[in-house]
């Protein structure tokens, strides 16, 4: 069996670059939809509800794309052609959900809003699984963490150009941020189109820069160790993968679930959380000069929560190598979780800032630990296939918080949005506890 070779830094980072146009755009995506459904007059308890379908899209999307990219070998390579595809799709999203009142003709806005959001949401999550499987082909173990954390400087980056890019174009240049009732405001509009030629330039960047190891450098690699069981092969098989799940996934299962139902919350309910208790304005509110000011500060915060991911991944091989991986991703799950609850008890807007570090930490480890931990007990014939189930334990939690999320802001908060972001605080805490009982095959720590 021959050994994966040692990728250089900036082999790793070519390679990832195109995660920084994906996130992007899905920052201001998970910043901004809630704002733009609010504006296309959607109620605040129905929020949740529009953001369904896009997570039950990738529950039934990412396991099929993750079998065709394993068993797919074109020029491009075999992870390449599915995230360029999902890139192109997921820039259309961008550019015509702000512009849905264009199509009021023959459908409300808000529908097709909707409908643009759930075209984005599916089309990132087709671009991202395979990016993910991308990394997984071409690192050797001892390089996974480094990967995976290069990754999460490049998504922090990109989220934080995507969350800051409204703001900077109300305040460093001028571009208005107000509107008629029922209108997205320009700088909204101008941020998506922006955010959609900044990805498909990303992701050839990847597709052109980086090239794949064929079929029979990757059996080298595997050699007779990571030999599958003998079957036909049948997309019907994601069914049997699914129970052969490795023991490792199935203990990250509780782990991802709350971690991603907290997430969840956090991005559908910020937007009218802050409005209603930093800026103290009405529930219905969704058109006002502060209302857009609320929004374009969540984007900041979002932005802010990003840049300390970013900074905090590239500490994060060092961390995990000294304690272990975790012990690493519990620490950082508390204090997210923390990060969260303290949004209520803020004065101001400009104390939620110190919120956003923790909520950050968080976010780091989320994006590079369980991806770390769960690709030793992978075979690698099956990257692709295991990784697109795994992504089940993060949109099935997404798709209960959609059902379940509204009516609680309804009917147990009594509108009050910001029990929604304490509850998700509360989530990430029971995922940190949920840590303890997971197998880490390579978690070697140093102490």
């Amino acid at each position: 069996m021959r050994k994966k070779p040692t990728l250089s830094f900036w082999q790793i980072w070519n390679m990832s670059f195109g995660f920084l146009g994906i996130q992007m755009g899905f920052a201001l995506q998970n910043a901004n939809a809630s704002r733009i459904l609010q504006i296309f007059g959607a109620d605040v308890h129905e929020l949740s509800w529009f953001w369904i379908v896009a997570p039950l899209t990738g529950l039934i999307v990412q396991p099929i794309i993750g079998y065709y990219s394993d068993k797919t070998w074109t020029r491009l390579g075999r992870r390449r052609p599915f995230f360029l595809t999902g890139a192109l799709l997921a820039s259309c999203g961008l550019i015509l959900m702000p512009n849905a009142d264009m199509f009021t003709a023959f459908m409300p806005a808000l529908w097709v809003g909707a409908g643009m959001l759930m075209i984005m949401d599916a089309s990132f999550n087709v671009a991202m699984e395979p990016f993910r499987a991308l990394v997984a082909d071409m690192l050797p173990s001892d390089q996974r963490t480094l990967g995976f954390s290069i990754q999460t400087v490049l998504i922090s980056i990109g989220a934080v150009i995507g969350s800051w890019l409204p703001y900077a174009l109300t305040n460093w240049f001028g571009i208005s941020n107000q509107s008629a009732i029922g209108e997205v405001p320009l700088n909204l509009l101008l941020s998506f189109v922006i955010g959609a030629s900044v990805l498909v330039i990303s992701i050839l960047v990847t597709v052109f820069g980086t090239k794949e190891y064929s079929p029979e450098e990757m059996d080298e690699f595997a050699g007779d160790e990571e030999e599958v069981e003998e079957e036909q092969s049948s997309l019907l098989n994601i069914f049997s993968d699914f129970k052969k799940m490795p023991l490792t996934m199935k203990q990250l299962s509780g782990v991802q679930f709350f971690s991603w139902f907290g997430l969840f919350g956090m991005w559908v309910f910020t937007t009218p959380a802050i409005a209603q208790h930093i800026y103290n304005l009405p529930l219905n509110d969704s058109h006002s000069a502060a209302f857009n000011d609320a929004g374009d500060w969540v984007g900041i915060l979002f932005g802010v929560y990003n840049a300390v991911a970013g900074v905090f991944a590239f500490f994060l091989p060092a961390v995990a190598h000294k304690f272990g991986r975790r012990r690493t991703h519990a620490f950082s799950l508390i204090v997210g979780g923390l990060g969260l609850i303290s949004v209520y008890f803020m004065p101001n807007e400009n104390w939620l800032i110190l919120s956003m570090f923790g909520i950050g930490i968080a976010w780091a480890s989320i994006l590079a630990m369980p991806y770390a931990i769960l690709a030793g007990s992978i075979p690698a014939k099956k990257m692709g296939v295991y990784m697109g189930i795994f992504n089940f334990f993060i949109v099935i939690p997404q798709i209960v918080n959609a059902l379940i999320g509204g009516p609680i802001v309804k009917y147990l908060y009594n509108g009050n949005t910001i029990f929604a972001i304490v509850a998700s605080g509360v989530s990430l805490l029971i995922a940190a506890a949920l840590v303890s009982r997971v197998t880490d095959v390579d978690d070697k720590p140093a102490i």
